[in-house]
């Protein structure tokens, strides 16, 4: 059997030290390795003890190196997972970080999963089907997903959606109701709320303001579209003006009577 040689202390790393056995560089280990594998000058070590050896130290550097990545923010046991591995800490060794991490309460995908979905729905107003879907994708089950859903449910969603709703008429107030409204379906069908969210958003929203907003809007791009076709009253013109507001969606009849009302 090998028996080690010499033991030197890394240049780059005081916490490490190199391992040779029979005069050659063999591995290098983490200091409490060393001292808890009492390995020493003269110390003999078969393939079993230098395995052994060699996944503890595995163990004990990328325990640090998951410690030092939740320090940022919470993680899933995914996302620790894929990090440990693009750090090519070998397959069972993470297994046994992760078993640690979990004991110590460093990760927990249910606690991971409530606070993400608390997180982005006030941060990033998500709808539920958006953050089911990227709670997926870091390796949260389905369970764990419904239940961290549960703290989210209609009433708060349709809260956050009349909120994107206002935000959004205000935004496109000079547009028709037809082309907001379906502007506001598209950006919150991206934003994960359910097609009956948007539509009861949509009602609590407006309350009856309809009216008076498309004749707001209407009169905004009358003006404009009688600039951009040069109106002077005559018929031609004014067929160009309402063919161009009834490709922003404004209504036949409500052109009609903003232009009749204009002359």
């Amino acid at each position: 059997m090998p028996y080690i040689t010499k033991i030197s202390a890394q240049k780059n790393n005081t916490e490490r030290v190199n391992i040779f056995l029979d005069e050659k560089y063999a591995f290098s280990v983490d200091l409490d390795v060393l001292v808890q594998h009492d390995l020493k000058k003269g110390k003999e070590l078969d393939e079993a003890d230098i395995i052994e050896i060699q996944f503890g130290d595995s163990v004990k550097k990328g325990f640090q190196q998951a410690v030092d990545y939740l320090s940022y923010r919470m993680r899933s046991v995914k996302e620790v997972t894929d990090y440990l591995t693009k750090k090519e800490i070998p397959a069972p060794a993470i297994s046994e970080i992760i078993h640690k991490l979990k004991h110590y309460k460093y990760v927990n995908d249910f606690e991971f999963a409530e606070a993400y979905v608390s997180t982005h729905r006030k941060t990033n107003s998500k709808g539920p089907s958006v953050l089911k879907k990227e709670l997926k994708l870091k390796g949260i089950d389905d369970d764990t997903i419904e239940q961290a859903l549960s703290q989210y449910p209609d009433d708060l969603q349709l809260e956050e959606a009349v909120k994107q709703v206002l935000k959004l008429v205000k935004k496109e107030k000079n547009r028709s109701a037809k082309e907001i409204e379906q502007r506001i379906k598209l950006q919150l069908q991206r934003k994960g709320f359910s097609f009956e969210i948007i539509d009861k958003a949509l009602q609590e929203a407006y309350d009856g303001q309809e009216e008076e907003k498309e004749e707001e809007a209407l009169l905004y791009m009358l003006e404009k579209a009688k600039r951009k076709v040069g109106y002077d009253g005559s018929f031609e013109k004014k067929m160009k003006v309402k063919q161009f507001l009834f490709r922003k969606g404004f209504d036949l009849d409500t052109i009609d009577h903003v232009l009749d009302k204009g002359e």
